[in-house]
């Protein structure tokens, strides 16, 4: 299955504009956006056979599966990369594309010198990326950060004296692993090389002001693939973050704040420093919006990881190494909360806690795995270890997270 773009005019040339995905909050594979309801990331094949053999419970808590798209990588005389994809491209190479027809995505590749290395950086062209923040709606071109960078790219997100600016248009962790992803097609480019990309539902689309809270998973990260120098680098990083302890840790996150009108972000790094106690406060910072607790998502997202819990506790075999657990919201107040706290102005700093009331239904949440290139099963024709039970694990995890989201419902 492929779905088809709405620029896609039926000219079989015809290119879609791949766009890095604003709202990546986690992950270290860049995700593209392919249109509106529809991102994609480049294809793993142990992913994909998860994808094409899902166990029928499990589809309500992943994104749709909506099958794979070639990718070309493209770079005119200028220096100006292009990701073009087409399902209509051969599935040989993609030297039939005309390039006259083709739709650009375009960054300046310069080179910049540093006291220790000189080295490349990525940067978006001003005029594909305001086309980007207008196209992507109000929530989009609102973000802020406060990610600290650890690598050479922190030039991206530091002004010249290394200060990080108070605002930013976008999400910059999507833009950093595009400009590492990038950087490493176009270090052996070669126009007529196809690239596989796993076409997927755009789970966030459906949300004008999206917060997002990426989860990884279970006590252990590793696939059963990894090398001795792999396992044991993610071991430790298990017994040294909330992952030993609470069978869970902070990858991503982003959620709108209604005082400023800005997205706060955090990245894995952040999540990786949490103590258990630090655990429970994220979460807290996560639901809140600057003014208040949004107490009246806890129900809604407890019953759904509820939900979650039961369908993973049947599914024997099965182990999601490395995954992740998506929460999603609406930073968008529902009107009657809204006008309930302009009612009452106070109200929600003299009482933090209290549950905000709502009308006839829940605001609208969504709990999504994602993230299953070491996921193991029996059947898997990736895999030849099989292991019995369920993911002991994740579903530790998944309890200790329900737990956390009751007791701050509580009042904790």
């Amino acid at each position: 299955m492929v779905v088809q773009n709405k620029l896609d005019t039926g000219d079989p040339r015809k290119a879609v504009l791949l766009e890095p995905f604003i709202h990546q909050v986690g992950g270290h594979m860049s995700m593209m956006k392919y249109d509106e309801h529809t991102v994609c990331k480049p294809l793993i094949s142990q992913e994909q056979w998860f994808y094409e053999s899902l166990p029928t419970p499990i589809k309500q808590f992943t994104p749709q599966y909506k099958g794979i798209i070639s990718v070309c990588l493209r770079k005119d005389s200028l220096g100006n990369l292009g990701l073009i994809a087409s399902p209509s491209l051969p599935t040989d190479n993609c030297s039939s594309l005309d390039k006259e027809h083709s739709v650009m995505l375009c960054q300046e590749i310069k080179r910049t010198s540093t006291t220790s290395s000189e080295r490349l950086f990525v940067k978006w062209s001003q005029a594909s990326f305001t086309k980007t923040i207008k196209d992507s709606g109000p929530g989009k071109a609102l973000l802020r950060t406060e990610l600290q960078y650890r690598t050479d790219d922190s030039s991206l997100m530091e002004d010249t004296n290394g200060n990080q600016p108070e605002r930013k248009s976008y999400n910059p962790w999507g833009l950093h692993c595009h400009q590492l992803h990038l950087n490493r097609m176009s270090s052996k480019l070669d126009e007529n090389k196809l690239h596989q990309f796993l076409l997927l539902e755009n789970v966030v689309s459906k949300y004008q002001y999206p917060c997002i809270l990426d989860l990884k998973m279970g006590t252990r990260q590793h696939g059963d693939d990894a090398s001795e120098e792999k396992k044991t680098r993610h071991i430790m990083k298990c017994e040294q973050s909330t992952s030993g302890s609470l069978g869970v840790r902070i990858c991503g996150m982003q959620v709108y704040q209604a005082d400023t009108g800005q997205f706060l972000c955090k990245d894995k790094y952040y999540g990786r420093k949490l103590s258990p106690d630090g655990f429970r406060q994220a979460l807290y910072q996560f639901l809140h919006n600057g003014n208040c607790l949004r107490t009246d998502l806890l129900a809604p997202i407890v019953s759904q990881l509820k939900a979650l819990l039961s369908v993973i506790k049947n599914q024997s075999s099965y182990r999601f190494y490395s995954s992740s657990l998506l929460i999603i919201y609406d930073g968008q107040e529902p009107k009657e909360n809204k006008e309930t706290l302009d009612n009452h102005p106070q109200g929600c700093f003299q009482n933090i806690n209290r549950t905000m009331p709502h009308g006839t239904g829940h605001p609208k949440v969504d709990v999504r795995m994602i993230d299953f290139a070491h996921t193991t099963y029996k059947g898997s024709k990736y895999n030849h270890t099989i292991y019995d039970g369920p993911d002991h694990g994740y579903i530790f995890g998944l309890e200790n997270l329900v737990n956390i989201l009751e007791n701050t419902r509580e009042g904790e």
